[in-house]
């Protein structure tokens, strides 16, 4: 059987930027549009031209980039009750815009038009249909409708809900689109509303546009299409007001892979994942870990039975392949993992790992560690290097020895590598002072350095420290901090856990601290990140060198 297109139309641009604590400068909106262009949407909605000078300026822009297919949507409403539509502002702007497409929406709820446009039930069809005909005929484009609130309006008014669909066909719309704006309807009263319009409505060629204030976003959206809706409107991520519109990551996923649908080019499903992780990036947010298809745990394995089930028959715990939609499978270590999670991470690595009591004792190791408060789940960094603890692999090329923090106005104070309790002047506004000791190929490094708080300081005099033995790690930058209380009911006296993260070389990695120090904490996890950093340099060249040394192109770059 023939697999049905549906388009997809994307408005992470306007109503996704509407969402609390979201804001996409020009160029997000523009780099957003490329992206969604190579990914194979259909429409993306630009904004509304008028509003703000970032849409029209978006405008402006937009139509020197190179788009492949991907069609431009100017928004805006239907015409004001006192103005002609050739004489309204917004219409105007609509048709200035110059857009593919033009998407205007009108009201289908009778409360609405009540109270809101506060005019006749007559007067809001009629300004619908001159609305529609006008840009149609303006701009020679087709012009889509949003009915919105139609499904509250279906509800209170069925048949003033269905005529406002039978204004907007009448003036030539050639989509019109049914909107839950306040993102409460059932997926039974999608169906029963759906299947309403297209027997009274015959000829309309229908699209959804559902909030999630519900939680059922992606099922109403799903049972549309089931109904016989050909377009999606939502945003990557699910972004927008209140609680968000459909996540369109998750509709596309379904609809390709389970419900036999077409909506990207062929292969382009692949890149969800990138286009979810740039819309992240364009917010400044870090998305759900657990977010369906494309979040960094959607494919995460903890329990032991769980990951040697899936080591055997990845079908056992995953509903679809991870890399369909760009995403890949991760294998977690903790107090709860068995020896196939242990086996399954490492065994490419470290094949020695086969080995029953070396295995039991990374296990107990981990155990005892994460009763202490560690967590491994994200510190990759701290779990490699407690691995090869155990397999005597551990060599980074230098050992701390202490460290010391100054601040602006208390005196210096020795602090071994061991030691936990110093002072820290209460005014962290300005500089602070720290130096460092590590031994680095058997000689003692001394550095000091100033940094926006004692953490920064540190890494500033471990950096110096290290940087003329392996000029290296001057790429290594920490990309998160944070901390968070072990054991509560010690009040001031709990450990804390610090938790950092780091790229590398192109790769992200975690490491963690415990102590009731929270200094202390915090040197422990940067120790780790350097020397793991330094482990995976001096592996990596060693490889090269290991490569190619029989014909003698290989040479050894690293210090260390």
């Amino acid at each position: 059987m023939a697999r049905k297109k549906i388009e997809i139309y994307d408005t992470t641009l306007r109503d996704g930027n509407q969402g609390e604590g979201v804001s996409l400068s020009l160029k997000d909106k523009l780099d957003i549009t490329l992206a969604l262009s190579e990914i194979g949407v259909d429409y993306v909605e630009g904004g509304w031209p008028g509003s703000n000078p970032k849409d029209d300026e978006y405008f402006q822009k937009v139509g020197s980039l190179e788009l492949d297919n991907l069609k431009v949507v100017a928004f805006g409403s239907t015409h004001r009750a006192d103005t002609a539509p050739s004489e309204d502002f917004f219409l105007r702007k609509l048709i200035a815009a110059k857009a593919d497409v033009v998407c205007i929406f009108g009201k289908s709820w009778d409360l609405h038009v009540e109270q809101a446009l506060r005019v006749s039930a007559a007067k809001n069809l009629e300004m619908i249909t001159h609305s529609v005909a006008h840009l149609s005929e303006a701009t020679g484009n087709p012009v889509f409708y949003d009915a919105e609130h139609f499904f509250d309006g279906f509800k209170s008014d069925p048949g003033y809900a269905l005529a406002s669909i039978q204004a907007a066909v009448d003036g030539g719309a050639s989509r019109v689109i049914l909107c839950d704006t306040n993102g409460g309807i059932m997926p039974h009263e999608v169906a029963e509303a759906i299947r309403e319009v297209r027997k009274t409505v015959p000829e309309v060629k229908l699209g959804i546009h559902v909030h999630n204030d519900g939680g059922l976003a992606v099922a109403n959206t799903l049972r549309a299409i089931e109904e016989g809706v050909i377009q999606v409107q939502g945003t990557i991520n699910g972004t927008g007001e209140r609680c968000g519109n459909v996540d369109l990551t998750a509709v596309l996923a379904n609809l390709e892979l389970k419900m036999n649908y077409d909506c990207l080019p062929p292969g382009r499903l692949a890149g969800l994942m990138g286009i979810s992780r740039k819309v992240w990036e364009c917010l400044g947010i870090k998305g759900p870990s657990g977010q369906p298809f494309v979040g960094p745990s959607a494919f995460a394995h903890k329990g032991g039975i769980h990951v040697s089930a899936v080591q055997r028959n990845p079908e056992t715990y995953e509903h679809i392949s991870p890399e369909s939609v760009g995403n890949s499978r991760k294998i977690l270590i903790s107090e709860l993992a068995g020896t196939s999670n242990l086996r399954a991470k490492l065994a490419n690595r470290y094949p020695e790992i086969e080995n029953n009591n070396l295995v039991k004792a990374i296990l107990n190791d981990i155990q005892e560690k994460e009763h202490r408060g560690y967590v491994f789940e994200n510190a990759d960094g701290s779990f490699d290097l407690l691995v090869r603890r155990h397999l005597g692999k551990i060599n980074a090329g230098f050992e701390p020895i202490y460290y010391r923090i100054y601040s602006p106005s208390s005196s210096a104070q020795d602090l071994p590598d061991t030691a936990s309790g110093h002072e820290i002047d209460s005014d962290l506004d300005g500089q602070i002072e720290a130096s460092v000791k590590v031994s680095v190929g058997g000689k003692a490094q001394l550095c000091a350095a100033e940094g926006n708080g004692p953490v920064d300081a540190l890494n500033k005099a471990l950096q110096k420290a290290l940087v003329d033995a392996c000029p290296v790690v001057k790429e290594l930058h920490l990309t998160d901090y944070s901390v968070k209380v072990v054991n509560s009911t010690q009040e001031t006296a709990a450990k804390v856990r610090v938790y950092l993260e780091h790229s590398f070389q192109g790769e992200i990695f975690g490491t963690v601290g415990v102590n009731v120090d929270i200094i202390k904490a915090s040197w422990n996890a940067l120790v780790e990140a350097y020397q793991y950093a330094l482990i995976q340099r001096t592996e990596f060249v060693q490889d090269l060198q290991d490569s190619k040394g029989e014909s003698g192109e290989g040479r050894r770059t690293s210090h260390i």
